[in-house]
Order: structure tokens, then sequence, then C-alpha cells
């Protein structure tokens, strides 16, 4: 049985890597993406009730996380209309979202075309097998065996890459929604501290 040297060996070995290489990358700038937004929303506001408008923007500054940009982006706009807030802030949560975001469609994209390459694999390797057939009075069966083993072995190799990705990708957009929705409330506290004193003026 041929388990290696075809085309789709090698695709689909080569999806595997990438799909790995995607997914330990992101994990990773995902668990640097994460922190305990209310701690972080309730020392930013406490230096903000101090006057300390500079060293909030540069604590947000050194923690360099979604949540922090989107905060430092409230402080800049705090002197606008809440509207302005709002949409400054808005469009900040959209950038850092979309961030976050990048080479996940990738993975999806991969996890969704394996299964296929490997039943191209499949499919080509049977055609392989109906040509020996017919090109041949006497057939080995050890030839037809090998032919035929090798069609339903690309099959496999592109469920066996498709499973995990899909597992890797479930993981990552987990964790992904749920930074989203931190950002998403961070975004909401900040912008309402920081309109409260201009609506009761």
């Amino acid at each position: 049985m041929t388990l290696s040297g075809g085309p789709v060996f090698w695709i689909l070995l080569a999806m595997a890597v990438a799909s790995a290489v995607i997914f330990f990358e992101r994990f990773f700038e995902l668990r640097r993406a994460q922190i305990d937004y209310q701690d972080f929303i309730k020392g930013v506001v406490n230096i903000l009730a101090g006057g300390g408008e500079d060293e909030a923007l540069s604590i947000c500054e050194d923690t360099a996380t979604p949540v922090a940009n989107v905060v430092a982006t409230a402080i800049r706009h705090r002197n606008g209309s809440k509207m302005s807030l709002r949409d400054a802030v808005d469009s900040q949560g959209r950038a850092e979202a979309s961030r976050l975001d990048r080479r996940l469609a990738s993975l999806s994209i991969i996890g969704q075309v394996a299964p296929l390459v490997g039943l191209l694999g499949t499919i080509t390797g049977f055609i392989k097998t109906v040509m020996l057939v017919n090109s041949q009075d006497i057939v080995a069966r050890a030839d037809l065996m090998d032919a035929a083993m090798s069609a339903m072995t690309s099959a496999a190799l592109g469920l066996m890459v498709a499973i995990p990705v899909a597992v890797m990708y479930g993981i990552l957009r987990v964790r992904m929604d749920r930074l989203v929705v931190e950002i998403e409330a961070a975004a909401s506290q900040i912008v309402g501290y920081l309109s409260a004193p201009k609506e009761a003026s």
C-alpha cells in the first residue's frame, strides 16, 4: 500500500502542518490577549477619578491587550460627545475582534477542504484501479489490492486531518467569542463611566 509519494498525500500533509502552525500561533495569541477585564477597568476608573488620565493611558499602552486598547481609545476620546465616544470605541472594538479572528478562517477552510481532497484521492485511486483492470488481461491480486487500498487511504487521511482541525477550530472559536464578549463589556463600562459626568452636568 502506498502511503506517500502521491500528490494527495503531500497536499494533506501540508494542510496538517499549516493547521498546526495556525492553531498554536492563534492559541498563544488569544491566551496573551486575555486579562481580568473587570479588575482592569476598576483600576483604570480609580486612576481616572483621581485625574490621572495620562497614567491611565500609560497603563493601557503597557498592558497592550484588546481590552486595554479599547479602554485607551475611550480615554483619548473622553472630551467628545457621547456619540463620538461610542463610535470610536465601537470602531476600535471591531478592529480588535478582526485582529483576533485573523487566520481562523484559514483553519476553517482547511477543515472543510481536507475531506474533499481525500475524496479526490480516493476517486483518482479507483480510476487507476479500473484502468489497471482494463489495460491487462490478467491482473495480479496484489496490484489490485494495492491500488484499492491506496484509494481508501486517501479518504482516511483526509478525515485524519479534518477531524483534529475541526477540534482546533472549535477551541479557538470559544476563546475568541469569550474575548469578544469581554471587549464589549469593557467598552460599555468605560463609556458609561466617561459619559456619566457629561450627562449629569
